[in-house]
């Protein structure tokens, strides 16, 4: 199905012109080893809309290319963006990897996906309400109670709460990813504190800069505008009683992994980035300290996991957080976007039930497929789980970043085995799934391009039900390792710019200002 959209997208496209196949570019040299390409197919031949950044990579002259991703990546370096990897003992702050040569997603794909993501972020906006509250889901049998009831990031704390237009979470990033056929498929879903939206607008900021032909020739839909419809989001959201509500964002503070991002949606959205101790309770509602003396607040984008916001709910060791913060919250006096206890819709034991939320909530069947799921809480399914764990993905559901996953096919026995004893010891941690053959693109590797693995987080705001945006792009992350299929930036991995190919009458990103390169 995706492939034909491809085809059909490319051909609506009023960037690229209608070419016969022969007079397509095609990249010598490289080989796409039997996956899907997203910048070629089988012969190396550009897809219709890669025609112009493939024409261009044809004409660079010789270490051309690797010039301009040396000068990107020093551009990168000065901007100081960042992240930490902790469990790295020879430093923990690294400047994220970057890939010159972008993803391109024709038009027709990309309104597959947008419609895909409204759908399911309507679906899990309901499983959030009614999972506090009534569990209609839940007595209906369509989700086990006891699969609610021990995930760690369902919090008991939340039960009877009901945030603003029952909306529990307003920012989400949705990993997708696409087989070998090309179909796109919901790998899983961030509904916490999705992180790595700021990549995205610089790493767009720095290719504009460096690829302002063929950039302007392929008709690029913005992705300027993400922090100025967060902005309004945030204050759309804002208590109902509130005129002119009064934003922050809430940060653990320097030493967080996603710090660099904290201060930059907080710098371009011109709002102040507090930490715990810079606010305070008082009267069933919370205050900024200011030089001028205190501050109301209305609405907190929080990026402190659940456990730390509040010490006198949560853990109550917790620096982190506000001390009465979960009050003011239940008395409607402050919005926190995303709302607690939203990772139980994110746990990846709960994910393998989204179909049927989008089923049961919304009478419809899913856009997106999700990847075939076995949950080994099942005895049926946990068996052939034991007994083919040389085939399989094995993920712990509490984990995240590329840690707690076994790629069967690529582990040896003891490893299997060791996975094996935890699957047995606590069934409820762990979920398999086939070993998806992902989508490839072309990356430089030294003075060449050799294909890497990718996948693609798009984010969306929701405000409302009925009021849900996705970024056009997001954050394609690429395996920079060799036969990799883990994309996380803490192993290894690194980003590219997305282009998502514009259709007549939809904006075109501009370029900011002349460059010489």
């Amino acid at each position: 199905m995706q492939n034909q959209s491809q085809s059909q997208a490319s051909s609506r496209s009023p960037a690229i012109s209608r070419s016969p196949r022969e007079k397509l570019p095609a990249l010598s040299g490289y080989q796409t080893d039997g996956f899907f390409d997203e910048l070629v197919d089988k012969d190396c031949v550009a897809r219709p809309d890669a025609q112009a950044l493939v024409d261009l990579i044809i004409s660079l002259p010789p270490k051309e290319l690797l010039r301009r991703q040396d000068a990107i990546e020093r551009a990168l370096f000065k901007m100081g963006i960042t992240f930490t990897v902790y469990s790295d003992s020879s430093g923990t702050e690294k400047i994220m990897p970057f890939d010159v040569v972008p993803r391109i997603v024709s038009s027709l794909l990309w309104k597959h996906i947008d419609a895909g993501l409204k759908q399911r972020i309507r679906a899990l906006n309901r499983f959030l309400c009614d999972v506090y509250n009534e569990r209609e889901i839940v007595q209906e049998g369509i989700v086990p109670a006891e699969l609610i009831d021990s995930c760690p990031a369902y919090l008991k704390q939340c039960v009877g709460l009901k945030p603003f237009n029952d909306v529990w979470c307003h920012i989400t990033g949705t990993d997708l990813v696409r087989d070998n056929s090309g179909a796109v498929y919901v790998l899983e879903d961030n509904l916490r504190c999705p992180s790595g939206v700021s990549y995205v607008l610089q790493n767009r900021h720095v290719m504009k800069r460096n690829f302002p032909q063929v950039f302007r020739a392929s008709q690029i839909r913005p992705v300027s505008d993400y922090t100025s419809r967060l902005y309004g989001m945030l204050r759309e959201v804002a208590p109902p009683h509130v005129d002119d509500p009064t934003v922050v964002v809430l940060t653990p503070g320097v030493y967080n992994s996603a710090y660099y991002e904290h201060s930059f949606l907080a710098q371009q959205m011109g709002v102040q980035l507090v930490e715990g101790r810079d606010l305070i309770v008082k009267n069933d509602h919370v205050y900024m300290r200011t030089t001028r003396g205190l501050k109301r607040v209305d609405v907190i984008y929080r990026r402190i996991d659940d456990a730390f916001l509040d010490p006198k709910v949560f853990r109550s060791d917790s620096v982190l957080g506000v001390a009465g913060l979960m009050n003011v919250y239940r008395l409607g006096n402050i919005t926190l976007a995303n709302a607690p206890g939203t990772g139980v819709a994110d746990d990846k034991v709960i994910y393998a039930y989204v179909p049927d939320m989008i089923r049961y909530y919304l009478d419809e069947e899913p856009i997106l497929a999700s990847v075939k799921t076995y949950v080994c809480h099942d005895e049926e399914d946990r068996e052939y789980v034991l007994s083919h764990l040389d085939e399989l993905v094995v993920k712990a559901a509490g984990e995240s970043g590329g840690y707690g996953i076994l790629i069967g096919p690529h582990a040896t026995d003891e490893q299997r085995q060791e996975f094996a004893k935890a699957i047995r010891s606590n069934p409820r941690n762990y979920i398999a799934q086939p070993t998806l053959q992902l989508s490839r693109m072309p990356t430089v590797v030294g003075d060449h391009l050799e294909g890497r693995h990718v996948d693609l987080r798009p984010y969306i705001l929701c405000s409302r039900p009925d009021d849900v945006w996705v970024l056009p792009g997001g954050l394609t992350r690429v395996a920079l390792k060799k036969g990799s299929l883990v994309v996380n930036s803490s192993q290894g991995g690194g980003s590219k710019d997305t282009w998502v190919i514009a259709e007549a009458g939809q904006p075109i990103a501009s370029i900011d200002s002349p460059s010489t390169h």
